[in-house]
């Protein structure tokens, strides 16, 4: 972890409840609550922006040939063999 950045938030009174109470709850402060909670918000959005990638990339190739999705174990077999 690099060097902390003091910053400033605002949060709903209930938000600032259940925030304090999910900490104690963990035995950890606030502000690391806070911190890991950022770090997962920001990894799942890395995976989903992936997963868009990903799903837009479908289809948009082509083997050359008509029957890939039901013979891919030959088609990968004959990759491995070069």
């Amino acid at each position: 972890m690099g060097p902390m950045i003091r910053t400033q938030i605002s949060l709903e009174s209930e938000q600032m409840a259940r925030a304090r109470r999910e900490a104690d709850r963990r035995g950890m402060s606030l502000a690391a609550l806070i911190r890991k909670a950022l770090d997962e918000f920001l990894d799942d959005e890395g995976r989903r922006a992936r997963r868009r990638r990903a799903i837009a990339a479908v289809g948009g190739f082509r083997s050359g040939t008509a029957d890939t999705s039901v013979e891919h174990d030959e088609a990968l077999a004959e990759d491995a063999a070069w």
